[in-house]
This record gives structure tokens, C-alpha cells and sequence, in this order.
């Protein structure tokens, strides 16, 4: 009987001592990454040549630049307490109205606006069902998902649309350099700069962390918590299509299969949430989401040069982001613990 109380009591023990630990992580998470970062480059800088050509840093930089834009709205919906899942489905059809509209005559900019409507309009449909009418966010977000990736294969009929003849300025956006770096790059710093700034100096951003770590407390204190939800799956729907356009100006199509279901959302969880955004609710930031992405890009990357099959890629993001959930996870125990 003693025996057994003392199993227990060592085990207790040893379950607060890790709750510690991951509380601590939790706390420096971005530094965490940033070394997280910096060692995976220095390592594969060491066992591949081609680490740091001037080639793959830029091919790198660009392939994430979309990721990241999409990530950064992902981590307000998750602050606020939700998820979304039909983000790629929302860049696949803002992109294919954009060239649906410009291959009928439209000048090629309103064609663009448009499809940021569009996108905003998915965005609506998410806030207004989760917001105003309390549906899951999980089963909302999948059931939007649906639909829009269906339209998007009736409108094409499943076939890409090109746009090889639009102007030379459009393609720009994906395509272009500006004093040596790539434009794609240089406007995913730039939104994430302006995110990051906008969102630590707004209100808006202290009722989002409000509203996702006790939406009760949040309506007590006169925050419109319907209105903020809806915020954010407009600004999570509106980053996402314009992820979509740029992709478009960049491999000068559009296509239904961009984005992939899920796919996309996924990796912009996974970022988030090894960014130091909660599941739960209530935590993250903008930069540690941004970091996620660029660690999860520089380890596939490295995968890629190391010559791992690609199916072993998604194990290892899955390995990865098992992990993350699980601090996730320990930290919010702790914390519901205190």
C-alpha cells in the first residue's frame, strides 16, 4: 500500500516538474524557435552545399512567403478561440474568380478586388455562423470548406485557368525583384510587420485574446464577442485570398486544386501552434506564428536537399506538430491547474 502511494506521489511529482518545464517553454517560445532556427540552418548549412546558394535561400523564402501569409491570420482566429479550415479552399476560389473575371475582359486590378470579395464574402459566411449563430468552429469551417472547393471545380469544371496575357505589372507580385529581393517576400514582411504592429497597439487585438480565453468574461466586460469572431475569419479569409492571387501571379494560373482541402490550414496551424498560439484559446502571436512557418519551411526544405522521400516529409510534420500540440496541451492543464 505504501508502496503504491509512493509510485504515485513520485508520479505526481514528476507530472508537475514536467507541467514546470513546458510552462517554461511556453513562455520563451519564440526564442525557442529562433534557436530552433538557427540550429537547423547551421546543420543542414554543414551536411548539404546547397543550404545556402543564393538559389534555394531564395526559392525557400518565396515558397513560404504564402504560408505565412496565411498563418498570420490563422493565428487570430486561433487567439480568438476558433480554427479554420477552409482557408485553402478560400484562396483557390478568390484566385479563379480573379481569372475567370480578367479572361472574360475585365482589367486585370478590379479583377483582383473582386476576388478579395469573394473571399471576404467566405470569410463572412465562417463569422456569421460561428459568431452570431454558435455553430463549432470546427464543423462550420469544414462545411464552408466543402462548398467552397466545390463551386470552385464547377466553375472550372476541374481544369486550370491561365493568364499568360496579363500585364506585365500583375506578375510582378509573384514574379518580381526589388533591390534583390523577390516582392512576394518583401509584402509577407510587410503585412507581417504590419499585423504584428497594428495588432499589439489596436484594441481589437485585446478583445481577440479576451474573447478566446473566457468568451463569458469577455461578454461581462462589453466586448462584442459575435462582432470579434467575425473579425477575424474576415481578416483570416481576406490574407488568405490574397495569398491565393499572389500564387496566381507568381505560376501565372489558377487552378481548383491549389491549396488542397485542408492542406494549407494545416500548415498554418502547425506554425501557429509552434509559434506559441494555443488551441485553447487565448494565446499566440503574430511573430511566433511567423517563426513556425519559417522553421517548418527551412526543415522540409532540408528534407528536400537531403534527398527524403516525400511522403516521410509529412510524417515528420506530423511528428512535429504532435509535439507542439502536446506543450499545448500540458501548458493549458497548468494553467487551468493554478
Amino acid at each position: 500500500m505504501n508502496s503504491t502511494k509512493s509510485t504515485k506521489s513520485r508520479f505526481e511529482t514528476f507530472e508537475n516538474l514536467f507541467l514546470r518545464l513546458i510552462s517554461k517553454l511556453k513562455t520563451v517560445r519564440e526564442g525557442t524557435v529562433m534557436i530552433s532556427i538557427i540550429v537547423s540552418s547551421t546543420f543542414l548549412a554543414i551536411v548539404s552545399p546547397h543550404f545556402l546558394t543564393e538559389k534555394n535561400i531564395f526559392s525557400t523564402a518565396i515558397g513560404l512567403s504564402s504560408d505565412g501569409i496565411i498563418t498570420i491570420g490563422i493565428t487570430l482566429v486561433l487567439i480568438s478561440g476558433g480554427i479554420d479550415f477552409s482557408l485553402g479552399s478560400i484562396m483557390s476560389l478568390s484566385s479563379i474568380t480573379t481569372a475567370v473575371l480578367f479572361k472574360s475582359g475585365l482589367n486585370i486590378w478590379l479583377a483582383c478586388i473582386i476576388g478579395l470579395a469573394v473571399g471576404l464574402l467566405c470569410g463572412l459566411l465562417n463569422g456569421f455562423f460561428i459568431g452570431k449563430v454558435g455553430l463549432s468552429p470546427f464543423i462550420t469551417t469544414i462545411a464552408v470548406m466543402g462548398i467552397v472547393r466545390g463551386l470552385a471545380y464547377v466553375i472550372t469544371e476541374g481544369s486550370p485557368i491561365s493568364i499568360f496575357n496579363a500585364p506585365a505589372s500583375f506578375f510582378k507580385i509573384g514574379q518580381g525583384i526589388f533591390f534583390n529581393i523577390p516582392i512576394v517576400v518583401l509584402l509577407f514582411v510587410a503585412l507581417t510587420i504590419i499585423f504584428d504592429f497594428v495588432a499589439k497597439k489596436s484594441d481589437l487585438l485585446r478583445k481577440i485574446f479576451y474573447t478566446g480565453s473566457n468568451e463569458n468574461a469577455a461578454i461581462l466586460t462589453g466586448i462584442n464577442t459575435a462582432k470579434v469572431k467575425i473579425s477575424v475569419y474576415l481578416l483570416a479569409a481576406f490574407l488568405a485570398s490574397f495569398a491565393g492571387i499572389i500564387n496566381m501571379a507568381r505560376f501565372s494560373v489558377a487552378t481548383p486544386s491549389v491549396g488542397l482541402g485542408a492542406d494549407v490550414s494545416m500548415r498554418g496551424i502547425s506554425a501557429a501552434v509552434i509559434g506559441g498560439a494555443s488551441l485553447s484559446g487565448g494565446e499566440g502571436t503574430i511573430l511566433g506564428g511567423v517563426l513556425g512557418v519559417i522553421l517548418l519551411n527551412i526543415i522540409n526544405n532540408g528534407l528536400i536537399l537531403l534527398n527524403v522521400p516525400v511522403y516521410w516529409q509529412d510524417f515528420i510534420n506530423g511528428i512535429i506538430l504532435l509535439i507542439a500540440v502536446t506543450f499545448d496541451f500540458f501548458s493549458h492543464k497548468r494553467k487551468l491547474n493554478r
